[in-house]
């Protein structure tokens, strides 16, 4: 074997165990755990960045939300709790404010406060919607006009006193 010879005798190597292609069993395992751990690890790099870019979307959108709810004089939730609530997409407020199970549950909060007979509907003051308006026009206003729809019916007034 000359010095400039790179290739190796296999024949006398004690310590080469048989083939070395990749049709051996013994080293088919290898590739295909490689190839596996892969694949896996792509799609884990693919799900952690879209995570991240909607992350990223919903607190953005919670940080418009806070800044319009606080310049219209009302109280914000925090950052998480509007995130969490609301997602990039407006949640379940965007889904159909106007529907029948919407409109229900406002009608049952502008009451009285009795339970049972003694529950009467009430004249309410309209800041009582404003911060669901609020939020349809920072998550989802092309539902807007539905929202407004189903509010016009509601008996509301421009600065009921408090007792």
């Amino acid at each position: 074997m000359s010095t400039h010879d790179t290739t190796h005798d296999t024949a006398h190597d004690p310590h080469f165990s048989g083939s070395n292609e990749v049709g051996d069993p013994r080293k088919k395992w290898v590739y295909w755990t490689a190839i596996g751990l892969l694949v896996v690890g792509f799609l884990i790099a693919i799900l952690s960045f879209s995570g991240a870019r909607a992350n990223a979307r919903a607190a953005e959108k919670a940080d418009e939300l806070t800044a319009a709810l606080t310049d219209a004089g009302l109280r914000a939730p925090s950052q998480d709790q509007i995130t969490r609530l609301l997602g990039d997409d407006g949640g379940a407020v965007c889904e159909d404010p106007g529907s029948a199970l919407s409109q229900a549950t406002l009608d049952a909060q502008l009451t009285n406060g009795a339970a049972g007979p003694g529950q009467r509907p009430v004249i309410a003051d309209d800041r009582v919607v404003q911060g669901q308006r609020i939020v349809l026009q920072v998550y989802c206003p092309d539902q807007l006009d539905e929202f407004e729809q189903a509010v016009d019916d509601l008996n509301l007034d421009d600065g009921v006193v408090r007792s």
